[in-house]
């Protein structure tokens, strides 16, 4: 195990600083190694870890979370308005209807596991948006318009959408009830998470304002509160239906509000902890694909994907008609909303591990749709925020 740990480390961070080098996200070659290290090829990752590598990859998520939350400034979104709340969801809503129509017309698997796989390839990915978005606010380029703004607000809301449904079709698969009247209840599973994420904030902002402890204690507290929040789901919706998920982002959004000065401080302490679960998640899921059948999925999976996207851009510039964007405005957000990565490799096992049918091909089309999508926006991003917004 600890040889396994020396190589991860290792390989992973040497691997993920070259594609930074070549101008490509670094979690590509934290992919890479996985796939390399992985039982279907070298088979150098000890068993002990495959075994909890579900658990970590929660660990992962909730980190993201926490850091999405802290990021989100309920005032941006209010400023920003109609454009931020329609493409927190009309974007994803349109690629996951083009999948379910679409996968099981080029795949074996049925419209219930398309629905799953659509969800786990909707959600755009904020370890892309987020880090080039706070960057061009930095340069100012979008600000009159608060471009930079309304792409992060509206992915960081938008995962929330994608992993909500994700979470919702995964307990339908596993309590066996798959009637559409299941959906009715997604909205109550969202008003219930947001109501617990708002208690569980005002509480621990409460909490930290009376006993004065250090940061990196907080950080602790808040990752321990959000983990009994996740393990505490499946006991809570035996009664109401609840997104544990969702929750543990309004704990992070809660603080921000409550408290800037502390959110920020927190959320740099969250960004140092992001370099090892990072680390972690992206090598995992390297680790769990089958080469064979990503392979295989090739042709057909680069023709989903495409199809996919279009939906997905086009979503985009439906949300920002009647705005005062430009042209070459809307094809930037348009081309901001492409990335995929950190929500695909948090959940795209996930189905596999709990045996649902079509699990290998969901988790492969999941890290294909990373090492396509993930480099286009990156790139994407880079060449044309030069010629598409204006420097203020």
């Amino acid at each position: 195990m600890l040889l396994s740990l020396a190589l991860i480390f290792t390989i992973g961070l040497i691997l993920g600083e070259l594609f930074v080098k070549l101008k490509l996200p670094g979690f590509l070659g934290m992919i890479l190694t996985g796939l390399l290290l992985g039982p279907y090829a070298l088979d150098l990752i000890s068993v002990d870890i495959l075994n909890i590598s579900a658990d970590l990859r929660t660990i992962a998520l909730v980190v993201i979370l926490l850091r999405a939350g802290l990021s989100l400034d309920i005032e941006d979104l209010k400023q920003i308005g109609r454009p931020a709340i329609l493409m927190a969801f009309i974007p994803a809503t349109l690629e996951l209807a083009a999948v379910i129509l679409l996968a099981p017309l080029l795949f074996d698997i049925g419209y219930f596991e398309a629905a799953i796989l659509g969800s786990v390839l909707a959600a755009v990915s904020p370890a892309v948006v987020v880090p080039k978005m706070i960057r061009l606010m930095e340069e100012g380029y979008g600000k009159a318009k608060r471009i930079p703004h309304l792409i992060m607000a509206s992915a960081s809301v938008d995962d929330i959408f994608v992993i909500v449904i994700f979470t919702s079709l995964i307990s339908m698969y596993q309590s066996g009830d798959l009637a559409l009247g299941s959906f009715l209840l997604v909205p109550l599973a969202v008003l219930m998470g947001i109501l617990a994420g708002i208690l569980i904030g005002l509480l621990l902002s409460w909490f930290f304002r009376v006993f004065r402890v250090r940061d990196t204690i907080k950080v602790m507290i808040l990752l321990a509160v959000s983990l009994f929040v996740i393990v505490g789901e499946p006991r809570v919706n035996d009664v109401l239906p609840f997104s544990a998920l969702l929750a543990v982002m309004v704990i992070g959004i809660t603080f921000l509000n409550r408290s800037e000065e502390r959110a920020l401080r927190l959320r740099e302490k969250f960004s140092r902890v992001w370099v090892f679960a990072e680390l972690v998640l992206f090598v995992l899921v390297g680790a769990a694909v089958d080469v064979h059948v990503a392979l295989a999925a090739g042709p057909l999976a680069l023709l989903l994907l495409a199809v996919a996207l279009t939906f997905r851009f086009g979503g985009v510039q439906l949300c920002l008609i009647g705005t005062n964007l430009e042209s070459n405005e809307r094809l930037f957000a348009g081309l901001s909303y492409l990335p995929k990565a950190t929500v695909q490799a948090a959940i795209g096992a996930i189905p596999l591990t709990l045996g649902v049918p079509g699990g290998d091909l969901i988790l492969a089309l999941a890290v294909f749709s990373i090492l396509v999508t993930a480099p286009l926006g990156a790139i994407g991003i880079d060449v044309t925020h030069t010629r598409f917004l204006e420097k203020g």
